[in-house]
């Protein structure tokens, strides 16, 4: 699968599969825009992103990439909070800077999934 090269705030550069990066809204639009074909060797800046925390968006992207997309209709539906997975529970099972950063930073990549 083709990757593309994310660089975070601190200049860390992440190689990553496309289609996971994909799951991000900010980057999709970012690759349309751009007009980045998959597998040039560009990098996508994320100044609003560190490396700790971009490394642990990817981490989520990872293993919910297969998950299927939200359904539109859902916008006005109450979210649920006890159907969460114990793999997610333990995903933000951070302290409570590292878990504001990550919802800014899943606000800002446009990661609906996360920020649910």
């Amino acid at each position: 699968m083709p990757n593309i090269k994310l660089q975070s705030s601190d200049g860390e550069v992440f190689d990553t599969d496309v289609q996971i990066a994909k799951c991000s809204g900010t980057i999709k639009t970012m690759l349309e825009d751009l007009g980045m074909d998959e597998g040039e060797d560009e990098v996508v800046p994320l100044p609003n992103v560190n490396s700790a925390i971009l490394r642990k968006v990817l981490q989520w992207a990872t293993y919910h990439k297969d998950d299927p997309a939200p359904a539109e209709d859902d916008e006005n539906k109450e979210k649920r909070t006890d159907d969460i997975s114990s793999w997610d529970a333990d995903f933000l099972k951070v302290d409570q800077g590292t878990l504001f950063e990550l919802i800014l930073a899943a606000n800002y990549l446009d990661i609906k999934g996360l920020l649910d």
